[in-house]
């Protein structure tokens, strides 16, 4: 019983992660940008596009 606890929490902890990282990317990507288009694609990247913008500067 308490380990389906755990794997729905785990579940839910990693759905949070992609729709923050998601947000995030668009965010970022429209501030930087000023453009819908490329924060919807990088939104679809999500975390990658955040990686390569902490790294790039």
């Amino acid at each position: 019983m308490q380990e389906n606890n755990k794997i729905e929490m785990v579940e839910k902890s990693v759905k949070t992660g992609i729709t923050f990282g998601s947000a995030l990317a668009m965010v970022i990507s429209y501030t930087n940008w000023h453009s819908v288009g490329w924060a919807v694609i990088h939104g679809l990247m999500s975390w990658l596009y955040v990686v390569y913008y902490i790294l790039r500067y």
